[in-house]
């Protein structure tokens, strides 16, 4: 499982014209699923985006979770994460999970976020073509693997 995260000031989904999710100061988190993930992925993954201290403190140092900034989060599916690039100019994405295997993680990375997070969740829908608009803070963006860990 991976997550693309980017600090944020805010953060938005928009679906067919209408606002579906938004968070102000956060984590904008991209979610891509493989095949092979499981809940364990989840929890791993759920652990290190709710206590990575990437917010700055009053001396201007990285000391701060999304968690001790009571900030939000804005999940959304990203299955390019999974992106394969190396053959030719079009990218194969048979590294990401089918909707079949990818929609039950997705919700149950949701249920479980919910259940440990006590800020401010957005998401987006899976599949769906979202517009997602942020304004990066920073900037800091980090990529997380479960399988890298």
């Amino acid at each position: 499982m991976r997550a693309l995260i980017q600090r944020v000031s805010q953060a938005s989904v928009t679906i067919e014209g209408q606002l579906h999710g938004q968070i102000g100061a956060g984590l904008l988190v991209l979610l891509g699923i493989a095949p092979d993930d499981t809940h364990a992925d989840i929890d791993w993954l759920i652990r290190k985006i709710t206590l990575l201290r990437i917010f700055n403190d009053a001396d201007g140092k990285m000391n701060h979770s999304v968690q001790d900034i009571d900030g939000g989060l804005l999940v959304v599916s990203q299955f390019t994460l999974f992106a394969d690039s190396k053959k030719g100019n079009r990218p194969s994405y048979t590294k990401s999970a089918p909707p079949s295997i990818a929609i039950p993680l997705y919700e149950a990375f949701l249920s479980q976020l919910r259940t440990q997070f006590q800020g401010q969740i957005g998401t987006g829908v899976f599949g769906a073509d979202m517009k997602v608009a942020l304004l990066n803070d920073g900037p800091v963006t980090i990529m997380l693997d479960s399988r890298e860990g």
